[in-house]
């Protein structure tokens, strides 16, 4: 452990980072359409986790790639959360990742080399326990710290998942508690309880790899990992893409719950606004401590499954195979003109 705290280096923290969805959008339909493969299933017309690739063979080749600033002062707890956060969306497509190379933008007049290598040595620990390559990479001399991955991975057709797909009638299931983003900003500000140091990076480190598994269950219509946009965010992606709506029990949807200590206390990270102001009349109206939790920034989060309720049973059963209780959170609903895309009750 080193006395550099390194989220004092940067202006974000984790995908807190991310730009904002209604930004995203603007730059996208400002870039123009790309160039057609007839071989690319997956591609950026949507709000996909990964790109995905058909190879000809009944395989696709999912690739993605996440960076971001510190969201822990570590280094190499630092490394090891980039790692496992880039690693998920490959799992949320229902792939399992064979191969990484690495994205290092690091002040060197700041923060000496041997800080960076701790970095790398945390994400090349999380590579070998999910038995991923991690084979090169790039690396520039930048005014803050960034790193992250460049992932590939590899899902049978049959089993690929997307964040389009849920129907009328879908569960919506969890994977992993959201509070991550409150937490974070405790770290970031100086204000954590020690007895709550660790919390946040225990979670972040939970890689996703239950993914692998739900892409083979026929009953799951959509997936997608909860990150920077937050639960809500990433919700409303998926009934946008679905053409549905959704109805959460807020207080069934699983929480990390010191971390309302902290919101009460006013310690919100700025992307929580942000991704507020972005969902709009998506999201119906609801009180602060509602929607500061629903758009709290997830870093290296849970995955978000729209599951058919006659399969409800084999998906809670998958989850106590690798140690979860999944209990859904809510539905999803046919959509009806001038109703918002997501509403919270409870």
């Amino acid at each position: 452990m080193t006395s550099i705290r390194l989220t004092q280096y940067s202006q974000g923290a984790g995908s807190g980072c991310k730009v904002a969805p209604d930004v995203l959008d603007s730059i996208l339909a400002n870039a123009g359409p790309g160039a057609i493969n007839s071989q690319l299933i997956v591609g950026n017309q949507g709000h996909e986790d990964a790109a995905v690739f058909d190879l000809g063979t009944g395989q696709g080749l999912v690739s993605t790639t996440d960076f971001f600033m510190p969201i822990v002062d570590d280094p190499f707890d630092f490394g090891r959360i980039a790692a496992t956060n880039a690693m998920s969306d490959v799992y949320a497509m229902g792939g399992k990742p064979f191969m990484a190379l690495g994205i290092l933008c690091w002040p060197l007049s700041k923060l000496p080399a041997k800080i960076a290598g701790d970095v790398v040595s945390g994400a090349q620990t999380v590579c070998r326990e999910l038995g991923v390559a991690l084979s090169g990479g790039h690396s520039i001399d930048t005014a803050e710290p960034i790193f992250g991955l460049s992932v590939n991975g590899m899902v049978p057709l049959e089993n690929l998942k997307r964040n389009m797909g849920a129907k009328p009638g879908d569960k919506l299931y969890l994977t992993k508690p959201i509070g991550t983003g409150l937490l974070t900003e405790a770290e970031r500000k100086g204000g954590l309880d020690p007895g709550h140091r660790g919390l946040a990076t225990e979670t972040m480190l939970k890689p996703n790899r239950i993914g692998e598994a739900l892409g083979r269950i026929k009953g799951v219509n959509a997936m997608t990992d909860v990150s920077g946009f937050g639960l809500a965010g990433h919700l409303e992606e998926m009934c946008r893409g679905s053409g549905v709506q959704a109805r959460i029990e807020f207080n069934k949807v699983p929480r990390i719950k010191v971390a309302e200590g902290y919101r009460r206390q006013g310690i919100v990270p700025e992307a929580t606004a942000r991704n507020r102001n972005a969902l709009g009349k998506a999201l119906n109206q609801m009180d602060d401590a509602h929607w500061q939790w629903l758009c709290d920034p997830q870093t290296s989060g849970g995955l978000l499954v729209a599951v058919d309720p006659a399969w409800d049973d084999d998906v809670e059963r998958l989850g106590r195979e690798y140690g979860m209780t999944l209990e859904p959170f809510g539905e999803c609903l046919r959509a009806k003109e001038g109703a918002p895309t997501i509403s919270v009750v409870g």
